[in-house]
């Protein structure tokens, strides 16, 4: 990428736009190099004046809390864009819908709906995400997704031009959605149903305990690694990789976790290349054992 071609004319967003800047600290893996451009708006009109100046570049990444991405330990030729918490409100607009910026993260999304009063959004304390990456990706848990309680979109595209997308014009399938790559998430619009605080307290902690005794928490990993093969088992993935895959297989620093073996862990100071072989690996002894073809869940930035 020519950053030359790019520096001037983004020297309007000096303290927001960075050069050749470390994105090893802002994913969970702790993994991965440089990015050519480092931009965090600090507003719509910045986010759009940026987009324009910059419409001749395809390669854009939007970073979200960085939980389930994988970047290369080389240069990322393009743009990563991670919005700044301005794009983090929530806001009630009426007993039971709440409008959420997409930078804003689903645990806060679950905390505000519980003080408000508003039940479905329990299952969002357990996902380690935004909103933006949470819409991308169709995340769900314990029965519910994303699609579940969304009503609607709000958009930017490469040219600038915002959208508001209906959820019924959104088609939704297991952990994708049919979003052009394209779109840059600002907010969206979430309804719930009205319940007492005390029994949508009493399903969150359900739900974290759940989570707390079947998955590691506080280290470096991407969070699940691999979709449910739901098409072709009743097996969950954690299970196929477990009987097909020996436990302590290790690449560099990157191994699988004694709690949950659908989760690859960063145990130090893992590269690229480390958690690829292992996701490979995996990958490949899952299908000559079972047939079965994994898909990521995780999304490799390259």
């Amino acid at each position: 990428m020519n950053i030359k071609k790019f520096q001037n004319k983004l020297k309007k967003f000096n303290g927001r736009v960075y050069f050749d800047y470390s994105i090893k600290k802002l994913n969970w893996f702790n993994i991965g190099g440089n990015t050519s451009i480092f931009f965090k708006p600090d507003t719509l009109q910045d986010l759009i004046s940026f987009l324009k100046i910059c419409k001749d570049n395809e390669n854009f990444f939007v970073l979200g809390a960085g939980s389930n991405v994988l970047f290369k330990d080389d240069v990322f030729e393009g743009i990563v864009i991670k919005l700044s918490k301005n794009f983090s409100r929530i806001s009630l607009l009426n007993e039971n819908t709440i409008v959420a910026g997409s930078g804003a993260l689903d645990k806060s999304l679950s905390e505000f709906a519980l003080e408000n009063s508003v039940s479905g959004f329990e299952f969002l304390s357990c996902i380690p995400g935004s909103i933006g990456g949470g819409i991308r990706m169709n995340s769900g848990c314990f029965g519910s997704e994303f699609k579940d309680i969304l009503i609607s979109v709000q958009a930017v595209n490469l040219l600038g031009e915002i959208l508001t997308i209906p959820a019924k014009d959104i088609n939704f399938n297991y952990r994708s959605c049919d979003l052009p790559k394209d779109l840059i998430f600002l907010s969206a619009t979430f309804e719930g149903n009205k319940k007492k605080k005390e029994e949508i307290k009493e399903t969150i902690n359900i739900f974290k305990t759940k989570k707390e005794k079947a998955q590691p928490t506080k280290i470096k990993t991407g969070g699940s690694t691999f979709k449910n093969p739901i098409k072709q088992t009743d097996k969950k993935v954690w299970q196929i990789i477990k009987e097909s895959v020996p436990n302590n297989i290790q690449f560099g620093d990157a191994v699988i976790s004694d709690k949950h073996a659908n989760f690859f862990i960063n145990k130090n100071n893992a590269s690229y290349k480390d958690m690829k072989k292992l996701i490979d690996f995996v990958k490949k002894n899952v299908k000559n054992k079972t047939g079965i073809n994994l898909d990521l869940e995780i999304i490799l930035v390259e």
